[in-house]
């Protein structure tokens, strides 16, 4: 674990802190050997050396982005597309029950090799 990204998170409020420590032990869990460091002002997640996955925390949300995203199709109210859509985004707010098992599941498609044909 990368300190300066420990420091982001511990700089948050108490329920963006409780949701950034999970996602980040999501990522960890669900892509072995993943790295973390702090680019950009906030947490990134690199996967044999692409980005992988960023958290970013804003006033009154935690934002947790995926790239290599284009297959994964946007969902209304949970995971939203930014760019050109090959990044996905969910957003969570203070409360809001938070499906980390779809968020592991999105990242793991994310980040694993794509079939050989």
């Amino acid at each position: 674990m990368n300190d300066e990204v420990t420091q982001y998170i511990n700089k948050t409020t108490p329920w963006q802190a409780a949701v950034c420590e999970r996602l980040r032990t999501m990522v960890h869990e669900t892509v072995p050997g993943i790295e973390e460091r702090l680019q950009y002002g906030k947490p990134h997640f690199l996967h044999e050396g692409e980005h992988a996955a960023v958290i970013a925390v804003a006033r009154n949300k935690v934002s947790f982005m995926v790239f290599n995203a284009t297959d994964i199709p946007a969902v209304k109210g949970f995971l939203r597309a930014m760019g050109g859509g090959e990044r996905k985004c969910a957003d969570i707010q203070e409360g809001q029950e938070v499906d980390f098992d779809a968020l592991a599941d999105i990242l793991r498609r994310t980040t694993s090799p794509a079939p050989v044909t």
